[in-house]
């Protein structure tokens, strides 16, 4: 395997006042115009040496076990980091954000809601845009002048992603780093902008992978980086990740509300599917892993999802950070094999 060149994923939070906390992708660009900081927690908490003892100290303050890790792990982030300001998606994405936002003020803490209408709707979205701008005492003019500033980055994000399907130059896991870090840029655009700039020209040069199977990783990013090496190890490439993908706003858009409206995972797996089964014929791919977090509401949209494709699905549920199961491990092996031998048809592992 070729030396893998990572992101930068977190910058230097310490001592900076304007960090404000997301809790998942958020309109970066009115954080930015308001000279802000945006930190995504869920690579703050991911990529912490302390992930699981992040989630531990959450159930010692009063979280389930059977609540979700990403939500935990953001929580135990907020108070290790020292993030007192945290822009909270209340629709559109976890079904505890509002439990999480209420437990972060009570514990004198300040979170921003942010709601993803209910319809794909370019009017509502504008209108929730405009009030989220009001909350950061800014407005959306010069959000949209950050927006144009922000697409030379997202370009590189889409070069990257196309060096992964077209070319199989760049491994599964950088494809995830680089796209999920589009969600806040690291914290600093230019830094991102220069680093993905070097990322892609050095692996331009490289030689294409081999592979057995084209994969795509389909659901929430995954909380066990490691499974990318392992199924590279077993002949599997990652060449598509869904919602990744979906942080860096592919597309061309006119402004903010198009971009945000276009967005596909806040609109469910309807929405969604249309998106993935374009992705599924243009990558060629195939097969695809469907990755859910234990206890998300998103892993009853299973069967959707296998009823909505026209390649073989394997289910991948993880509950904490470390590392994949044996049984996982198998199951993964055993489908890259499957896929290999160049038998169709969907089937569950």
């Amino acid at each position: 395997m070729s030396t893998q060149i990572l992101p930068p994923l977190l910058p230097d939070i310490s001592g900076k006042r304007s960090v404000v906390g997301i809790t998942t992708t958020a309109p970066v660009e009115v954080l930015f115009n308001a000279g802000c900081v945006p930190i995504d927690m869920n690579n703050l908490f991911v990529t912490s040496p302390e992930a699981e003892e992040l989630i531990k100290s959450a159930e010692r303050r009063g979280f389930p076990r059977t609540c979700c890790s990403w939500t935990k792990g953001i929580y135990g982030a907020a108070r290790r980091y020292g993030i007192k300001k945290m822009v909270v998606i209340v629709q559109g994405d976890c079904s505890n954000a509002h439990a999480l936002a209420e437990m972060l003020e009570y514990e004198g803490g300040s979170c921003i809601p942010f709601a993803f209408p209910y319809r794909q709707s370019v009017e509502d979205m504008e209108n929730e845009l405009r009030g989220f701008a009001r909350r950061f005492a800014t407005d959306l003019s010069g959000a949209e002048e950050w927006r144009r500033r922000l697409v030379g980055a997202r370009d590189l994000a889409h070069r990257i992603d196309t060096l992964s399907w077209r070319d199989q130059k760049v491994h599964g896991i950088e494809n995830h780093l680089w796209l999920v870090s589009s969600s806040d840029f690291c914290g600093d655009i230019d830094r991102y902008r220069e680093e993905a700039g070097l990322f892609f020209e050095k692996a331009k040069e490289r030689q294409s992978i081999d592979c057995r199977a084209r994969l795509g990783m389909v659901g929430v990013p995954t909380i066990v980086p490691e499974i990318y090496d392992f199924l590279e190890s077993r002949g599997g490439l990652v060449v598509y990740n869904e919602t990744q993908r979906q942080f860096s706003m592919p597309g061309e858009h006119e402004n903010l509300a198009g971009q945000y409206t276009s967005y596909t995972y806040p609109y469910g797996i309807r929405c969604r599917l249309q998106d993935i089964r374009r992705e599924v014929e243009r990558r060629s791919l195939d097969g695809i892993i469907h990755y859910v977090q234990s206890f998300c509401y998103h892993r009853i949209e299973d069967r959707m999802l296998r009823e909505g494709v026209s390649v073989p699905v394997i289910t991948v549920e993880q509950d904490s950070p470390g590392i994949l199961s044996g049984q996982i491990k198998t199951r993964l092996e055993a489908f890259v094999e499957l896929l290999w031998a160049g038998k169709s048809g969907h089937r569950i592992f």
